[in-house]
Formats: C-alpha cells, structure tokens, sequence
C-alpha cells in the first residue's frame, strides 16, 4: 500500500511540473506577444530575413544577365526579378510594420501587407509556367495557351482582389475580410494544386525518360524538391489563411502576434524562396537554349 501512495504522489508531483511547464511557456508566450520591444525585434528579424533573400535573388538576376544577356527577359530572369521585388517590399513593410498599423484609413493596412502575397503567387505561379512549357513541348504539344492562360488567371485574381478591397473600404464589415481572407486561401490553394499538376507531370515525364544522364538526374531532384516545398508552402498558406479568417488568435495583421507571424512569414515564404534560390542557382549555358522565352 505504502508503495502504492509513493507512486501516486511521484505521479502527481510530476503531472505539477508538467503543468507549470506549461503555465511557464504560455506566459513566456503572453510576454513576448505584449512587448513592443519584442514585437519590433522579431519584426525586424523578418525584415533582415527578407533583405537576405531578396539580395541573393538579385545577385542570381545580375549572374544570368551577364551569362545570356542576349536572351533579354526570359522567364528564369523575370522569376528572379520578381523574387528581387517581392522580397524587398516585405522586407521594408516589417521595417516600418509599426507605422504601417497607424495608416488610415485601413484598408491601406490591408493593401499594404496583401499584395506581397499576390506578387508571391505571381512569382511562384511564372515557375508552373515554365514547366507546363516545358512538358508542353517535350510532348510535342501546343504551348501557344500557356501564357494568356496564365496572363488570364492573375488578371482575374488580382481584379477579384481589388474589388473586395474597394467593397472592404466602402462596407469595412467581418463578412468582408472573412471573404477577402477565404479568396487568398483558395489562391494559396489553387497554386499548390498547379505545382501538384505541372511538377508532377514533369517529374513523372523525366523519369520515364529512357537515356540515364546525370543531367536527367540533377532535374528530376530539381523538379522534386521545387515541387515538394513550392506545394507544402502554399497548403499551409491556405490552412493558415482559413485560421486567419476565423480565428482572431490566429490574425496575422495585428502587432500583438509576432510569433505567429515570425513562423508563418518563415515557413510560406522566406524559407520556400531561400531554398527554391539555392536548388536554381544553376546558370543557363551561353549557347543553344530553346527552353527560355522572352516575357512580352
């Protein structure tokens, strides 16, 4: 028996620790959440994360330049250019996150920090492009549709958006940044799907390819890994949008969620375009590329 109560109290003792453990991180969590000079840290800690990337995209423009500039601006150098762009306006926005708050009327607010995320699904959205072109060709098929099509659906995406900011300003109701939030998740959605659709087709394509090469080799993994973190980033982009809409612990536009947001803004885009950089570092050769077009 007395063996018994020793457990029981060994038990309890440690189901105390646990939760004062718990106890201890929620208000470490509270702490940090409430603190300007923590929400400035974490904040400039993205704007430095996002500068870093945002120079290495534009030093990979400059190398690819120099390499073909005869080539003008192909597809590989308009997805570092805009990588260039996106990442430097997050970048300034977090340095300035705190003025931004202050704008008015809000919907500015709303502007300011949505559109990144466009261009983001702009940028990522020019890579499925490319390989659609690719699979397109290599299976003797038509690509003359492949880029009004893709002219037609970011139209469309950025025209929805802009009436839902104008609707959001004229009627500033929850209903509004509920569908304005849920229109993002179905983007983030619909992205991740094209890179499941084109990244698969291509993977699969290459790897029925009957020459071993180690050239062969070096695209499959290429196609794999984009494919894998390009569509992993925008699924958790959509969950979290969903959250975002519904769930106020979960708002990514406020000052008082700078965990959320410091791992959020980490996973859907700065650490996607840091790797997806390295995985196309690869210079195109000097001479004979049929696979980069120019962005008319």
């Amino acid at each position: 028996m007395g063996r018994l109560f020793a457990v029981d109290a060994a038990a309890a003792s440690s189901a105390s620790a646990a939760a004062a453990a718990l106890n201890g991180a929620v208000d470490w969590w509270k702490d940090v959440n409430e603190s300007p000079m923590w929400q400035d840290r974490i904040f400039h800690a993205l704007a430095v994360l996002y500068g870093i990337v945002s120079v290495v995209a534009l030093v990979q423009l400059i190398r690819i330049e120099c390499r073909v500039p005869e080539y003008g601006w192909t597809t590989q150098k308009v997805f570092h250019f805009l990588n260039f762009i996106v990442n430097g306006v997050r970048s300034i926005v977090f340095v300035l996150r705190r003025n931004v708050q202050l704008i008015q009327p809000e919907i500015l607010q709303h502007v300011i920090l949505d559109m990144p995320g466009l261009a983001f699904f702009t940028t990522y959205a020019l890579l499925v492009l490319f390989w659609a072109e690719i699979y397109y060709q290599a299976r003797a098929m038509s690509t003359d549709g492949l880029r009004p099509t893709f002219y037609w659906i970011n139209g469309v995406v950025y025209a929805i958006q802009i009436i839902l900011w104008i609707v959001l300003w004229w009627k500033p109701v929850r209903v509004m940044v509920i569908l304005s939030k849920m229109f993002f998740a179905g983007v983030s959605l619909f992205a991740a799907f094209g890179f499941l659709l084109y990244g698969g087709r291509l993977f699969l394509m290459l790897q029925r390819f009957p020459v071993e090469s180690k050239g062969r080799r070096k695209k499959l993994q290429e196609v794999g890994y984009v494919t894998t973190i390009c569509f992993t980033c925008f699924l958790i982009r959509c969950v979290m949008m969903c959250l975002n809409a519904f769930d106020k612990s979960a708002d990514l536009d406020v000052l008082s969620h700078p965990i959320l947001n410091f791992f959020y803004y980490l996973l859907v885009e700065i650490l996607p375009s840091a790797m997806v950089l390295f995985i196309l570092r690869k210079l195109p050769p000097k001479r004979g590329i049929t696979q980069y077009h120019p962005i008319h």
